[in-house]
């Protein structure tokens, strides 16, 4: 089976810092993956190199076997970025049917109206402009974009920055909803509570370099610890 995502010795450099070190790593189909490390670890940068929206300077990346130099290798997959926003001119409606409309499809209202109360974000706010969104609100937006288009593949940069309590719980429900479905979820994040409630592996980024790829349980039983945090400080110690 081709693999979601495979990378294969990368490295990136910005001027004489070496941001990513010979980096391998292969996302199987199906999975929920956790990317965890501390900040500058080099998180954002390992998924900007994935999505080809910044350079690597040795090695190769491939989605679902296609370089990912080729534009045609992103076809099946949706991305949000960390610090999401939309333009604030547009409203919430405008912006969800733009987004679907790029990755060729037409999302019914009933669809947008069904993943609008999964996370529960009011559906009369996407009659306004998203200027007047909150945090959680724009957060919620990006999260429903990404999910409307029902691509096998989904890459989230800190997915739940910004969301309350309670609209983490939701979209944990709603990651789980993938995981049936089939769709792989390759995310970044800093809440280790969220990777051990929804994450099938983990991957570790510490300094450029991976020292610990694969199941939550085989990473615990590595780098003993009481809690899922305290094992991610031995790892990285």
């Amino acid at each position: 089976m081709t693999l979601p995502i495979k990378i294969t010795s990368i490295t990136k450099r910005y001027a004489k810092r070496e941001i990513l070190q010979d980096v391998d790593l292969a996302i199987p189909a199906g999975d929920t993956v956790a990317l965890v490390g501390i900040n500058g670890a080099g998180k954002s940068t390992l998924l900007k190199s994935i999505l080809n929206l910044t350079s690597i300077d040795k090695g190769h990346i491939e989605i679902f076997g296609t370089s990912h130099l080729q534009t045609a290798s992103r076809k099946q997959l949706s991305y949000l970025a960390e610090h999401f926003g939309a333009p604030h001119f547009t409203t919430g409606n405008d912006f969800l049917f733009y987004v679907s409309s790029l990755h060729g499809i037409r999302p019914t209202v009933v669809r947008i109206k069904d993943e609008c109360r999964r996370l529960e974000l009011d559906c009369e706010a996407l009659s306004r402009p998203a200027k007047y969104y909150s945090k959680g609100m724009m957060q919620k937006l990006g999260l429903i974009g990404c999910l409307l288009t029902e691509r096998p593949l989904i890459v989230l940069d800190e997915p739940m920055s910004g969301l309350d309590p309670k609209a983490r719980a939701l979209f944990k429900v709603r990651l789980a909803e993938l995981k049936t479905a089939g769709v792989t979820v390759f995310f970044s994040t800093h809440l280790l509570d969220d990777v051990a409630a929804i994450a099938d592996k983990i991957v570790i980024l510490d300094q450029g370099r991976i020292p610990f790829f694969g199941y939550l349980s085989e990473f615990q039983t590595k780098y003993p610890g009481g809690t899922l945090e305290e094992s991610f400080l031995n790892c990285i110690a």
